[in-house]
């Protein structure tokens, strides 16, 4: 059997994308499509950003930092984003490496940043929408104050809100979590919203979605954990 390259992947998911968007009156330039990266090799990541991926993700700062040599010789016309848990003591590290962080998930991360950094940083305020025990981020009530305390940081840049969706089988029971992001980001007057992946990226996308992770979709299983 014939296996699918990243290439023909990436353009799976822009399509889908672009029906997503279609379908909720939208346009797909007004989403921004991560490729996360997290177990899958350098030449695959060159080869996506061969196939016209601008914008990459990582889910670990040591992941990121050991592999990162093997990506710039030559260097990625990329942007990077942390979009998995970032640990404080690892915040140095991380503002060496991305361009964006997108999981500060409590107000000490956002102070250590602000502390660490030397100029300005994009951020999203991971909410956890559907108060998942396993998962980080602000519980829905307590995000307009942490917001509000947030943003008077110096060197802190809050560009939107981000959430991970439970993993439910059906991509439609996750449509109220997108939803209420959303809502939480208009109330804040955050526009962009950094919600769905390989699994319910399409919903996400209807629901208002700017930026979707998206990592199976286009590189395929991983290998490893």
């Amino acid at each position: 059997m014939r296996v699918s390259t990243i290439a023909e992947r990436l353009e799976a998911v822009r399509l889908r994308i672009a029906g997503a968007c279609l379908r909720g009156g939208r346009s797909p330039e007004d989403v921004t499509l991560v490729a996360v990266v997290k177990g899958f090799p350098p030449e695959a990541i060159r080869e996506a950003v061969a196939a016209g991926v601008r914008h990459l993700g990582e889910n670990r700062v040591q992941e990121a930092d050991a592999r990162r040599p093997d990506l710039n010789d030559p260097p990625l016309d990329v942007v990077w984003h942390m979009v998995g848990h970032l640990q404080t003591n690892k915040v140095a590290t991380a503002l060496n490496l991305f361009d964006i962080i997108q999981s500060v998930d409590s107000l000490h991360l956002a102070q250590t940043i602000s502390r660490r950094a030397h100029t300005n940083v994009p951020v999203f305020l991971e909410v956890n929408v559907a108060g998942e025990a396993t998962k980080y981020g602000f519980a829905p009530e307590d995000l307009p104050a942490a917001a509000e305390a947030i943003a008077r940081l110096p060197h802190i840049e809050v560009r939107g809100l981000m959430t991970v969706a439970p993993l439910l089988g059906d991509q439609q029971q996750a449509r109220p979590v997108f939803r209420r992001l959303r809502e939480l980001g208009r109330a804040l007057g955050l526009r962009e919203l950094s919600m769905g992946m390989t699994d319910d990226f399409e919903v996400a996308v209807e629901e208002g979605a700017t930026v979707v992770r998206i990592g199976r979709a286009i590189f395929g299983e991983r290998s490893g954990p």
